[in-house]
């Protein structure tokens, strides 16, 4: 198979934080560059909606020549046929250039603009998956990090897609999820189907990426990418070592989150790779199928000193011939741990039955099955819940008492928890029970059996009996999760707030993060305590003013926020970005006016002429937090006056998900809660 020599892209500057996952962090700026969009044939309404997306204007122009230091803060679009004719020589310091490929056009990307291009991003016309656009641009732009967050976990898994088509994954990719922090693709296991009847030896590279497209739009997760070789139990061919360096750099291009590098590759391929990586992390992989490999070894230590120096994550597994090599595994784990305190992570397990048990003591992305997988990836591999269970009967997960505190009413997410618990696999009791008089939740913080609690409605971050707290839950000042760590003289609790993040994913779900920096906001809340959890989310993208109508913000929060006291003062707002409304279900009307004032509608269209503009920042965000009846219907009228409208199901279901990992240490997907709850995505 001939393949072409992809040109070397700059490595996008790296975000100085990540998107607020940890600690309440605020959002990155990340690559600011000039975002330029390559756009085919009658396709430029792409443009408006990259734009969009970011939370900026757009023009269209003839070439890169003509894109100058006064475009910064506008996207620019370029159509692929005059792109051709300068995009080699354009400034890369300046621009950033994405090669935006509808795959409905019935033909592959054109490969010199797929190589001359820092991104590619494929889509589908109809459907179209803004949500997956969302999570691509904010990804290859640096305003997000699911690695930084990822390797803060007690435990990370990830799910292995075997299957040769993954539409055939899809309508089970929410059930197959659970318990997985990443999936991985395997593209040596995709069988492209040829016009005779036979499959390509080599998926060609147009079928792999929309494979990938199609899994990226049925998934939140991260997206390993993974191009095993017919040595280490895969089916891609050895012969062509650029052929890897092709597919892998591509998959860079496409944003997959990790690329899967095998350390046997020559080190100039694997450098270029890890030099030109952008936002995307490398597992530096090596797998040993012989039996002969030893983990006390000097070769043992070398692999992983070869490993890390192109390696985000360095993942070694082999095959062994007695239990004892799990103890030895066990061993080789604390020494690197010891020996490189400032990483790279080490993922390591051996194969086979007898190697299950260092399956189950891997604490870095470790790799699962499921089911209803049609094979495992890997000889021994386990489930989620398999691991659970056997980290149950080890002692090393013990049986705890977990708790809804609130009320059936006021606790939507209680219903999920134990069909989560159950598909986890998880031994803990999960119980809902009233929050009854005051000193309640304490006497239930002190049974020794206590593995932490959700609250709705939440408690004062003033509590003795919690002595830690996260910044976010003393800065909103108020506790919606009480997280348990450790056992015995060890143990604490730590009072958390999820509720916050919740709001700030519905938030993204289809914007980046930095749309929304210093733009104006307006919340509409009965109480400063209500609007508290609204007002750090906003903060945590960097919003500008905040508006509010109905309180006023005390304590830290209180600054830069200015309250609307008349008519008047509404009208000199020129236009919010985002409208959150946390009023009760029977007042939840009272921000329809609002909704109308500030209407998006009319809003100019892409044109054809590089020398018209659009404004596709234009704010567009609603958000209502109230639950059960209401009077009016705020989330109708907000769609029929141009708003991206979400309810409490969207920030209650992305709540949950944040609570779950906080009190359990797993993920379980948006996906499978809105599935739970009886309410499919899709």
């Amino acid at each position: 198979m001939a393949t072409k020599q992809l040109q070397s892209a700059p490595t996008p500057t790296r975000p100085k934080s990540t998107n607020g996952v940890i600690n309440g962090t605020k959002a990155g700026a990340g690559d600011t560059r000039i975002v330029v969009i390559v756009y085919g044939q009658a396709q430029e309404k792409v443009v408006s909606i990259f734009a969009d997306v970011l939370g900026k204007p757009y023009r269209l122009a003839n070439s890169f020549s003509s894109v100058g230091s006064e475009d910064h803060g506008t996207v620019i679009g370029i159509a692929a046929c005059d792109a051709k004719h300068d995009i080699s020589t354009r400034n890369k310091i300046l621009m950033v250039a994405i090669n935006a490929h509808c795959v409905n056009l019935g033909m592959p990307p054109d490969v010199n603009l797929s190589a001359s291009c820092d991104y590619e991003f494929l889509y589908t016309e109809a459907p179209f998956f803004r949500r997956d656009l969302s999570r691509f641009i904010a990804h290859t732009l640096g305003q997000i990090s699911h690695h930084e967050a990822l390797i803060t976990k007690p435990r990370t898994y990830f799910i292995s897609t075997t299957f040769p088509d993954v539409r055939t994954a899809l309508s089970n990719l929410d059930i197959l999820s659970v318990g997985s922090d990443a999936v991985e693709i395997r593209v040596d296991l995709l069988k492209e189907p040829l016009p005779d009847g036979s499959f390509s030896p080599v998926p060609s590279l147009s079928y792999v990426g929309e494979q990938v497209m199609l899994l990226r739009q049925r998934t939140e997760l991260p997206i390993i990418f993974t191009t095993r070789c017919t040595r280490e139990n895969g089916r891609f061919p050895m012969d062509n070592p650029n052929l890897y360096y092709e597919y892998l750099y591509r998959a860079i291009q496409w944003g997959c989150e990790y690329i899967d590098v095998e350390v046997w590759l020559p080190e100039d391929i694997r450098r270029r790779l890890f030099e030109q990586r952008g936002t995307s992390r490398i597992i530096s992989a090596f797998h040993d199928f012989s039996g002969t490999f030893k983990w006390p070894s000097p070769q043992a230590q070398e692999i992983f000193a070869e490993s890390r120096k192109y390696g985000d994550i360095v993942k070694m597994i082999t095959i062994i011939n007695s239990m004892s090599e799990n103890y030895e595994l066990e061993y080789f784990r604390s020494q690197i741990k010891a020996n490189n305190p400032d990483g790279p992570p080490l993922s390591a397990v051996n194969m086979g039955q007898l190697g299950q048990l260092s399956r189950a003591l891997n604490t870095v992305f470790s790799p699962i099955t499921h089911p209803l997988l049609p094979i495992v990836a890997a000889p021994g591999q386990l489930s989620a819940a398999e691991i659970n269970e056997a980290l149950s009967t080890m002692g090393q997960l013990p049986k705890k008492n977990i708790y809804a505190i609130g009320s059936f009413r006021s606790t939507p997410q209680a219903a999920f928890f134990e069909k989560c618990f159950n598909e986890l696999g998880l031994p803990h009791n999960f119980t809902s029970v009233d929050r009854g008089v005051k000193g309640s939740v304490e006497a239930f913080c002190l049974q020794p059996s206590f593995g932490g609690a959700y609250l709705n409605p939440p408690l004062s971050a003033n509590q003795s009996y919690i002595p830690i707290l996260s910044d976010a839950a003393r800065t909103i000042g108020s506790i919606d999760t009480i997280v348990a760590r450790g056992e015995g003289s060890s143990s604490y609790l730590m009072g958390d707030n999820a509720t916050w993040k919740g709001i700030r994913a519905t938030l993204t779900r289809d914007f980046a993060p930095s749309a929304y920096k210093d733009r104006a906001a307006i919340i509409i809340s009965s109480s400063g305590e209500d609007a508290a959890s609204i007002i750090f989310a906003l903060r945590s993208l960097n919003i500008g003013k905040i508006y509010t109508v109905g309180f006023k913000a005390h304590g830290p929060l209180a600054s830069g926020i200015e309250p609307f006291t008349s008519i008047e003062s509404v009208q000199r707002v020129d236009h919010p970005f985002a409208i959150i409304s946390a009023l009760p279900p029977e007042k939840s009307h009272l921000v329809q006016p609002l909704l109308r004032h500030f209407s998006t509608n009319g809003r100019a269209p892409s044109n054809r002429d590089g020398s018209v503009t659009g404004n596709g920042g234009k704010g567009k965000v609603f958000v209502d937090l109230a639950n059960g009846p209401r009077k009016g219907d705020p989330l109708a009228v907000a769609e029929q006056s141009g708003w991206t409208a979400y309810g409490v199901a969207d920030t209650s279901a992305f709540t949950t998900v944040e609570t779950l990992r906080l009190l359990v240490g797993q993920n379980v997907p948006y996906s499978f809660v809105r599935l739970a709850s009886g309410r499919g995505l899709y």
